[in-house]
């Protein structure tokens, strides 16, 4: 199962309050195109899979969760000094 690190915690926090979501909303990592893209979601869609930690929710399409099933969700500084959520192994 994808473990969520506390400095993504903190970003996906940001990210829900900052976007006024509601208290079930959560990140969602889907597909798209050659990689994967996460959004805000108010509720996770059929077949996602939901992890709770920390009190964020991030869902995962089902790809996805099996694409990330041992590895970290983390964030970091980008080139230009903003944070970004990473997947680490």
């Amino acid at each position: 199962m994808l473990t969520i690190s506390e400095s993504a915690v903190e970003v996906i926090k940001l990210v829900l309050v900052g976007g006024d979501s509601p208290a079930s909303s959560g990140l969602r990592i889907a597909p798209a195109g050659e990689g994967l893209q996460a959004s805000i979601a108010e509720a996770p869609q059929e077949g996602d899979e939901v992890i709770e930690e920390n009190g964020v929710r991030v869902f995962l399409e089902k790809e996805v969760a099996e694409l990330l099933g041992d590895k970290t969700l983390d964030a970091e500084k980008d080139s230009s000094g903003e944070l970004a959520l990473a997947v680490r192994d």
